[in-house]
């Protein structure tokens, strides 16, 4: 098992900003994080991930470039999986697309334009569109929802199969994880729910046919690096009223790397780490993830 650590940078992001981004990419590449995540929200100052991805890949040799998550309902899955494939051509096979239904929140709904009930039937249709548009020529297909005759994509990316990731932790996530991903990589949990949530993924995945490498269970971790603020408290509990919220989200890096250690212990080993608020200063927050993180790396 191959523990890999990566940062990923929420839906207030520094992403948007000209003068801060280009420097935080090539500080992840040189300090030698795995990948860089960003998320996608229309309604926030969160840029497009895959511009901001293609920004960083033309910045960098080894990092993977992840999005957390891509919105798929409210897209053209042609033009989408045409969008990914160049992405993935042009960085060199460094694309991990974590895909998903969209945010709980009923503006971004509204701006992608899907009523909430057909996002589930658009996005398994699209995927697995996608992965035909990706590996096939000639691809005709007639759905529920997407139509398309005789399309042969190119380029074609370097990945053959570009890997799917999927999130989420509710019974329907895990059983369309188990349907349809490469990897799962959930967010706002914690280690028992993971340790079962995977159990039921690969069951599912057996019941279809099909089976998902042990290297791809990942989980996003966002942290604070103080007091947990009062508005993030208040999110993690309307999210999961069920748990602590500093059992969610770690409170201090010291925190964080035991989380990821409970994390290890029940088999996972893809990490997404994430600070709540943007750090003062970028150098001596990634300096001391490095310290504490990456001797976790195996």
């Amino acid at each position: 098992m191959r523990v890999r650590i990566g940062l990923g940078l929420g839906t207030q992001t520094v992403a948007g900003d000209a003068e801060r981004f280009p420097p935080l990419v090539d500080a992840l590449e040189r300090r030698g994080f795995d990948s860089l995540w960003l998320s996608e929200r229309l309604t926030t100052s969160a840029p497009d991930p895959l511009i901001a991805l293609a920004l960083a890949a033309g910045r960098t040799a080894k990092l993977k470039l992840g999005t957390s998550v891509l919105v798929v309902p409210g897209r053209n899955p042609v033009v989408l999986a045409k969008q990914l494939a160049s992405l993935d051509r042009l960085s060199g096979g460094r694309l991990l697309p974590a895909l998903g239904l969209g945010a709980p929140v009923p503006a971004e709904h509204r701006a992608f334009g899907v009523e909430p009930k057909a996002r589930a039937g658009l996005f398994d249709e699209a995927v697995g569109l996608m992965r035909r548009l990706w590996a096939e020529d000639d691809v005709h297909h007639d759905g529920d929802h997407f139509r398309v005759d005789g399309v042969s994509l190119r380029p074609r990316p370097v990945q053959q199969p570009i890997d799917v990731w999927i999130g989420g932790t509710s019974p329907s996530e895990l059983r369309r994880t188990g349907r349809l991903a490469d990897g799962w990589l959930p967010s706002f949990t914690v280690p028992g729910e993971v340790e079962a949530g995977w159990a039921t993924i690969n069951q599912v995945a057996a019941d279809h046919g099909r089976a998902i490498d042990r290297e791809h269970f990942g989980v996003l971790v966002a942290y604070v690096r103080s007091a947990l603020p009062d508005a993030i408290a208040g999110v993690v509990a309307a999210r999961r009223p069920d748990l602590d919220p500093t059992e969610v989200v770690p409170v201090g890096i010291d925190r964080l790397r035991r989380q990821l250690e409970r994390f290890i212990a029940v088999g996972a080993s893809k990490f997404v780490v994430v600070p709540v608020e943007e750090p003062l200063e970028w150098d001596g927050e990634l300096d001391a993830l490095v310290d504490a993180l990456m001797p976790l790396e195996t």
